[in-house]
């Protein structure tokens, strides 16, 4: 065990001088590091999918002439709390299960079960209020983006056991944290169209590429304990790999805005995008932890610019 990390409780590998440490009581910081609101870049990227589609779905609302501005802000307003509700929730989970492995990796001892700031009892508990909430927010939905949010569960049950059975965990990932991407199109029209469905193939392969790059940083401690993982896959070589999925991500990004009649701006923050995956990919050092953490990070960035293509397209219509 990390005992610094421990004595001084924070965790090893999120920073310590965010907020949580500033505003949050001490016994309250074990369970936002279960929640993992030191490290926001998770809700984020799982929220990314779920707005890419709510702006596509609108900008295709505004030509049938059913867009409301209000609905939109609303929808976006739920899925910003929805992901982080519920990917706190998932880590919770993903920690429970995970308890004895992350005891074994320098990189995660020093979190609240490892560490045992907190009991197993108390992160169910914790989860349950997580996903309790998650609940309310997908209430406000249409029923079918209901039954789609009941649906992801399944990937969200299959996903922490992924890496012990085969060496792609990071595309059971991607079915979890891209599910969003057909929820925002659904909420707007209560169906899917093929838009959303390769809107959803896009984040998968873009959610692969990333978390390979996070994978690096655990592969030495991975390979002693016989977690599998795309890092330990791919090995010393994986632009190629990763060329692949960004590149597949990007394309398929193309398509669906093509179907979904998205505007000219959207495309544009589409190459912007694809120019800062290239980056990515040219500068990675696998060997470099840090980097890997900060390429990773980055890719917050990168959900940001598809999704600011996607509102100046939608403005440039409502004008």
């Amino acid at each position: 065990m990390n005992t610094s990390s421990a004595d001084s409780g924070r965790v090893h590998d999120a920073p310590s001088n965010n907020w949580v440490y500033r505003v949050l009581p001490r016994a309250l910081w074990p369970y936002a590091q279960l929640a993992r609101w030191d490290r926001p870049i998770g809700w984020q990227l799982l929220m990314w999918p779920c707005l890419w589609s709510a702006a596509l779905a609108a900008g295709a609302a505004r030509e049938l002439g059913s867009f409301s501005a209000g609905r939109f802000l609303f929808h976006v307003f739920l899925f910003i709390v929805g992901a982080i509700a519920m990917r706190g929730a998932g880590c919770t989970y993903n920690d429970i299960i995970d308890h004895d492995i992350d005891m074994e990796v320098a990189r995660t001892r020093s979190r609240p079960l490892p560490s045992g700031r907190v009991t197993r009892f108390e992160a169910k508990a914790f989860m349950v209020l997580q996903a309790l909430a998650g609940l309310i927010v997908l209430l406000q939905f249409n029923s079918f983006t209901i039954l789609l949010g009941i649906l992801s569960l399944a990937f969200v049950a299959v996903y922490p056991f992924a890496k012990r059975f085969t060496d792609w965990p990071q595309f059971f990932l991607g079915l979890a944290f891209s599910w969003g991407a057909i929820m925002g199109w659904s909420a707007e029209f209560g169906t899917l169209s093929v838009a959303a469905i390769i809107l959803y193939a896009a984040a998968i392969a873009w959610t692969i590429g990333y978390d390979t790059i996070y994978a690096y940083q655990d592969r030495e401690d991975d390979e002693l304990i016989g977690v599998r993982s795309t890092a330990r896959r791919f090995g010393d070589n994986p632009r190629p790999w990763l060329i692949g999925l960004y590149g597949i991500a990007v394309l398929l990004m193309f398509f669906a805005f093509l179907a979904a009649g998205a505007g000219f701006f959207a495309y544009a923050g589409l190459v912007v995008a694809a120019a800062t995956l290239a980056y990515q990919i040219l500068v990675l050092n696998i060997h470099d932890p840090l980097q890997c953490l900060a390429l990773f990070k980055f890719n917050g960035v990168v959900g940001l610019i598809v999704f600011s293509g996607l509102v100046l397209a939608l403005l440039v219509r409502l004008i």
